[in-house]
């Protein structure tokens, strides 16, 4: 019989996954009804270890800074510990992922630079 699980690896490469037959499902579904910051510190800090937030951390700045021009030595000197791999993987996804750099955190910075507009 045929093994069709798909890896981590292979979910960037289609351009649309059917979420509901995917092994990740209440994942993706958990992550998706989170409705505060505060909702996500608290399930992160369950479900993550304290390592694993680092390296989320690590990557969501760098990416930050990579899709606002900075260069990767920019990067390394503003983003503590980051690996030359970690920092190679972000680029990477970013210019050729599935499109959640690019997308979701894209639309996060032009929200944020929004509310931070209309709160000055």
């Amino acid at each position: 019989m045929e093994n069709n699980k798909k890896t981590n690896k292979d979910f960037s490469n289609d351009t649309f996954v059917d979420i509901k037959d995917n092994d990740f499902y209440h994942l993706y579904n958990l992550l998706a009804y989170i409705k505060s910051p505060e909702e996500v510190k608290l399930l992160l800090d369950d479900l993550c270890t304290y390592k694993e937030l680092e390296y989320l951390h690590q990557r969501v700045n760098s990416a930050i800074m990579l899709l606002n021009g900075s260069t990767y030595q920019q990067v390394s000197e503003n983003v503590d510990n980051i690996s030359t791999a970690t920092l190679s993987r972000v680029s990477r996804c970013i210019k050729h992922g599935s499109g959640g750099y690019s997308k979701v955190l894209k639309d996060y910075l032009v929200n944020d630079k929004k509310e931070n507009n209309d709160e000055n």
